[in-house]
């Protein structure tokens, strides 16, 4: 059975290996223990903390498989991107140059340094144990953070954001990053990717060109990789696509990766989820049903569970001992639930019409 849940200072060897076996490796998950023990701790603080408003707080959540007693997921909201530091991209923009005396007229596209992204919250730091790829493990922990956004909406912005890594080429390069930031730093795509992780992103942001960069003035191979996510990340794209986010017009400082948006109000979480009291009986009596999230209401308790989402006449949610359990929840209690299937799908891969 699997759960997810804050992360808590015992899951601090998971956590490590999680951030080591990430595939490409993580900027915001450093396999850096000192900064995973106080990722957890300033996780800890968050939850605890009395909020009105998304500010610093990052909240940080781990899926435990209870079989083997350890966290094999992790995943981080942040609340505000920017809250700190300015939180940097890069935008696609178009400028026009033209010419009467020449009758010439180029549309041009190029890429702004931006901070746009920083009043948005993020969702991060994803990594999930291979061995559960491929599985509901993976939208229950990608997405169940979206329940605990939906439960407690004051501490978060009203635009999510998602950054995914970006393409690397056979060497585990960036051609991007080759094109652009290693002209400006004498270091290699993966060893400026653990650094930014251990320290931060703001010291790149000062030393990259303040000007727009020209697309036509880069490799062949660094243009095709502007917006383009890891394969490895194509599948959870296409689920975020089909949740309700947008491919924006912003891309990663490093590898170019693309980042997607969504209002809350627009995500399928938030406008499927529903409160059901609970009603608990043997799991051998329960009806057959489609999968749901299943999350409680318990703020440094939060737990969040796949279940049927089968429901009495009367609109009572049917959870068997064992899964109210893992809730915490009694009889009569209510618990938020949302269909774990997407029905939406990528049907318009352009940009967000606000441009947001």
């Amino acid at each position: 059975m699997l759960v997810v849940r804050p992360a808590r200072p015992a899951d601090l060897p998971a956590l490590e290996r999680l951030a080591g076996s990430a595939t490409p490796r993580l900027t915001n998950l450093p396999a850096h223990r000192d900064r995973l023990e106080e990722r957890i701790a300033r996780s800890q603080r968050a939850f605890d903390a009395e909020v009105e408003f998304p500010g610093d707080e990052h909240y940080t959540f781990v899926l435990e498989d209870l079989e083997r007693g350890e966290a094999v997921g992790t995943a981080t909201i942040r609340a505000q991107a920017g809250a700190q530091e300015a939180y940097y991209t890069y935008r696609q923009e178009t400028l026009i140059h033209a010419s009467q005396q020449l009758d010439v007229r180029r549309e041009v596209p190029t890429l702004s340094l931006s901070h746009e992204v920083s009043e948005a919250s993020l969702l991060c730091a994803y990594s999930l144990d291979p061995h559960y790829r491929g599985t509901s493990a993976e939208s229950l922990l990608r997405r169940a953070r979206l329940m605990f956004i939906a439960q407690y909406p004051e501490r978060f912005a009203e635009v999510l954001a998602m950054a995914f890594p970006g393409y690397l080429d056979s060497e585990q390069q960036s051609p991007f990053w080759n094109s652009v930031g290693r002209h400006f730093f004498v270091r290699d795509f993966q060893e400026i990717n653990y650094i930014a992780g251990v320290r931060s992103k703001s010291f790149i942001a000062e030393v990259m060109p303040q000007f727009p960069l020209y697309l036509a003035l880069l490799s062949p191979q660094a243009r095709a990789a502007v917006g383009r996510e890891h394969p490895a990340y194509e599948s959870a794209v296409g689920e975020m696509l089909a949740e309700g986010f947008l491919r924006s017009r912003h891309v990663d400082i490093f590898d170019a990766g693309p980042v997607v948006k969504g209002e809350r109000s627009r995500l399928e979480s938030f406008r499927q989820a529903a409160w059901h009291p609970v009603r608990v009986r043997p799991a051998h009596s329960l009806p057959d049903a489609e999968p749901a999230m299943v999350a409680n209401q318990r703020l440094g308790d939060f737990r969040c569970v796949v279940a049927r989402y089968a429901l009495s006449p009367t609109g009572q949610l049917m959870l068997s001992p064992e899964h109210a359990e893992l809730l915490g929840v009694e009889e009569g209690r209510a618990v938020l639930v949302a269909p774990l299937a997407l029905a939406g799908s990528e049907l318009d891969p352009g940009y967000d019409e606000g441009e947001l």
